[in-house]
């Protein structure tokens, strides 16, 4: 059905709906894809499995059946911990279709958080991927009360005892489930048939910065306004092929779920970040999500493949480079002046030149078949979006947050904007504040946050309006832009205001090997950076500049290093206002990484995090400062 004929006010009430309606519509039709071992060929080879609309059917009224009998009612809370895969969204669907709710928790959280989760929501049931994730349920259970049941997706030959919790494998529920279903069928569409619009449906933990992470309570209306959202807004169709490896437990990959089931269109679903360069040629996805820093790494592997060439390969990917750059922003700038998308022949005939050399080849490594990537949770540097949208794989930028159901903005594949997160979604509305922060309103927006009454009033109005904390503003053709978050601003102490995040993005559009960098500054007489390389860049620099055989820790910390960032450092300041620009700089040891707890899982670097554990490095750089 087209969105003409489904308008966006008569939605379902919930996913559920919009899943069962979608079964009905196309059983037969192609789902899921999912890699599984093969028992032939080279030791580690992998195959594409299909799962059809009416397969998934089965095993998800399997598993919500399975649930019902454990005797789950309506909004009680069943979490899952588990990586990206195709059981976590069978999982997913099943406890919707139960009319539960789901308490989304990251895989890599540590035991006391987990417990911390699983209390605040009391969840009554978890899916675990594994022993491991089962252990870290294992080590609290005297803090889980209302804990009863731990379903193992990865089943073992015989199952760990854990006290007070009963533990089943995902097989012996989904048999549970489908022997109840022969007794009364029509179970799961009665069940789903009372869902209302205002139940909760997810509760998604944001990864906070300072203190405990907060509960959003996302309810069925929200997920079915993304689905119907999505489709409207032309962000997926029918035809596409979704290759999808973010991580489920955060709000982005969720949202992701509710547009694939509004078009039933196709997931191939694999969340091992290390197999994502294997899989993109294997899956050939129409459309993909990804997070920005995944595109900065892979423009860095591109550039440092083509330096260590060298000579003529070297030469041709920079002026392919700046062709790509020119291409698109020209492009852009004709479409904001005309409302044409024009370009002049002369550069015209070079892009044709450069595709041929070298865009194919980017191409071709994404699957060749790309229409367009969403990127969101942080901002794309526009020199890198630029070379991209250049090279013929657009990055459609978004913005959204847990608290927004994910999307509330994004770029049209037709009408992107580099530097924009394009328009609002259908249903949502926009307005700046008169201190520029950014206020939303729509069917998207949480209902709250959970036990937490008095943190949801300080950012959610009694007329609907929420509260982003970021800064930014809207043009006259209705594109968004964030240009800080509004926490992260800070005033130096001669009173002149920094907007860190751009600095930082403009940096990152010069430096072909940084990962990370944090610009610190707040309350001080001047600006300095804490900075990280990306070792698959830096490393083969070193090789090629007499570091040869050097750790990635050495290689960093040498002169030779230094100097090298000192360059880009001084090309950034260069465009700076002088309170702006970055007096001194450190570079870490290592990469910033979740493990530390300095980035959270979809990757935004969580700045106090990294400002505590490098205080003295901070200090350091400010020691027998004057005034700047």
């Amino acid at each position: 059905m087209s969105s003409a004929q489904y308008p966006l006010e008569s939605r379902p009430p919930s996913l559920a709906h919009l899943f069962l309606s979608r079964v009905e519509a196309t059983p037969d039709g192609e789902a899921y894809r999912y890699p599984v071992a093969t028992d032939h060929g080279a030791q580690g080879a992998e195959e594409w499995r299909s799962l059809t609309w009416a397969g998934t059917a089965e095993r998800v009224k399997a598993i919500a059946a399975g649930l019902l009998t454990l005797g789950l009612r309506p909004e009680e809370r069943v979490a899952i911990s588990s990586s990206t895969r195709l059981e976590w969204i069978l999982a997913d669907l099943g406890v919707m279709c139960a009319g539960a709710a789901v308490t989304a928790v990251y895989p890599s959280t540590d035991a006391e958080e987990t417990a911390y989760i699983l209390a605040d929501s009391g969840s009554r049931a978890i899916f675990v991927e594994d022993a491991v994730q089962l252990a870290k349920v294992a080590a609290h259970t005297d803090r889980l009360p209302a804990l009863d049941h731990a379903i193992l997706i990865d089943a073992e030959a015989d199952l760990p005892r854990v006290e007070g919790v009963d533990v089943l494998t995902l097989a012996d529920l989904e048999k549970r489930g489908a022997e109840h279903l022969r007794e009364r069928p029509d179970l799961i569409d009665t069940t789903v048939g009372a869902i209302e619009r205002e139940q909760l449906a997810t509760l998604i933990y944001t990864s906070g910065t300072t203190g405990r992470p907060k509960g959003v309570r996302l309810v069925h209306d929200c997920w079915s306004y993304q689905g119907v959202a999505q489709e409207v807004s032309g962000l997926l169709r029918p035809d596409d092929v979704q290759f999808l490896w973010l991580p489920l437990s955060h709000v982005f990959g969720n949202a992701l779920i509710s547009g694939q089931v509004r078009t039933g269109s196709v997931i191939a679903v694999d969340g091992r970040v290390d197999r994502i360069v294997t899989n993109l040629p294997a899956v050939r996805p129409t459309v993909m999500a990804s997070a920005p820093r995944i595109f900065e790494k892979v423009y860095n592997g591109i550039a440092a493949r083509a330096r260590a060439e060298g000579g003529v390969r070297y030469r041709i990917f920079l002026w392919a480079g700046q062709v790509a750059r020119d291409y698109a922003r020209t492009g852009q700038e004709s479409l904001v002046a005309t409302g044409r998308r024009t370009v002049p022949r002369w550069l015209t005939l070079r892009h044709a030149v450069a595709d041929r050399l070298v865009y194919g080849r980017i191409r071709a490594a994404f699957g060749g078949e790309l229409r367009g990537s969403a990127s969101g949770s942080a901002a794309l540097a526009p020199d890198i979006g630029y070379f991209f949208a250049g090279a013929g794989v657009p990055v459609l930028e978004g913005y959204g947050l847990t608290e927004t159901s994910a999307a509330v903005t994004v770029n049209p594949a037709e009408d992107f904007r580099v530097g924009t997160v394009g328009r609002p979604l259908p249903g949502t509305e926009v307005r700046v504040a008169e201190d520029g922060e950014l206020l939303l309103r729509g069917p998207g927006v949480m209902r709250g946050y959970h036990n937490l009454p008095e943190r949801t009033a300080e950012v959610l109005e009694s007329d609907g309006w929420f509260r982003t904390g970021d800064i930014g503003e809207v043009d006259k053709d209705g594109f968004v832009r964030i240009t800080d978050r509004k926490k992260d601003l800070f005033k130096t102490s001669g009173g002149k205001y920094v907007a860190p995040t751009e600095i930082e993005s403009r940096f990152k559009s010069v430096c072909p090997y940084v990962s990370n960098i944090l610009v610190i500054g707040n309350g001080r007489n001047y600006c300095t950076a804490l900075i990280t390389l990306d070792e698959s860049a830096v490393m083969p620099w070193a090789a090629a500049h007499g570091l040869g055989g050097r750790t990635y820790a050495e290689v960093v910390s040498s002169p030779e290093a230094h100097e090298l960032v000192d360059g880009f450092v001084q090309r950034v300041n260069g465009d700076l206002q002088r309170w702006q620009t970055i007096k001194k700089f450190s570079v870490l040891p290592r990469d910033l990484d979740i493990e530390h707890g300095e980035l959270t899982p979809s990757l935004k670097v969580k700045r106090p995090v990294v400002e505590r554990g490098y205080a003295e490095v901070i200090e350091a750089m400010y020691e027998g400062a004057r005034e700047a």
